[in-house]
């Protein structure tokens, strides 16, 4: 019986490591990126990313197929964000720009959580402002929700204030995105424009 009993545990102990194995590997089961990643949740523990249809500054909609054709850095905001949003994407513009200089090219993505104020032409306003390939997204608050839902981002309005001029809670990470990989990385807003871009080049070299 004590024979058994350990046959189970062992058992148990190797499906353990399965599944262990299973939830923690890289998205894709490609570990190349793994010397370019400095959070744990972007080396495949939580699925991040995935199809969205939304609408573009010319009031087209558009899917995720459409839009990430290349290596995009994705970010939620709103144009009414009094600051953290134009200060994230103008950090973002920024890294965008010495990749390229660099010879890497990334398309910037700002998809709005605020469809009932930002149009199709507001939003790409607000995005050609802060950099010429920024390509601005919108679209029904159906449509934002389930972008947000597959990046697992957070925005909640808040209930105070003019109808005007409310303000939204949200998250604040950017986001790549390799196509054919998927979401490989994200950034908290208090990295730098430099070591945002040194490590998007690290993935791209590895692409």
């Amino acid at each position: 019986m004590t024979r058994i009993y350990a046959i189970i545990a062992a058992v148990v102990a190797v499906v353990a490591l399965g599944v262990i194995w299973f939830v923690s590997r890289p998205v894709g089961g490609d570990d190349r990126f793994a010397q370019c990643r400095s959070s744990q949740i972007a080396g495949g523990t939580a699925q991040i990313g995935g199809p969205f249809t939304l609408v573009n500054s010319k009031g087209e909609t558009v899917t995720d197929k459409d839009v990430i054709t290349g290596p995009s850095l994705v970010y939620f905001g709103y144009t009414f964000c009094p600051d953290v949003c134009p200060l994230d994407n103008a950090r973002n513009a920024e890294a965008i720009d010495i990749l390229e200089s660099r010879g890497q090219m990334v398309t910037p993505i700002f998809i709005s959580i605020d469809p009932e104020r930002d149009t199709p032409e507001v939003v790409g306003d607000f995005a050609h402002n802060l950099h010429e390939r920024m390509i601005g997204l919108t679209g029904s608050p159906e449509q934002v929700k389930a972008a947000s839902q597959a990046y697992k981002t957070y925005y909640k309005r808040q209930e105070e204030g003019d109808d005007d001029y409310y303000l939204i809670d949200h998250s604040t990470f950017s986001y790549l995105v390799l196509p054919p990989y998927g979401f490989v990385e994200f950034f908290r807003r208090d990295t730098s424009p430099e070591a945002m871009a040194d490590t998007i080049g690290c993935f791209l070299d590895k692409m």
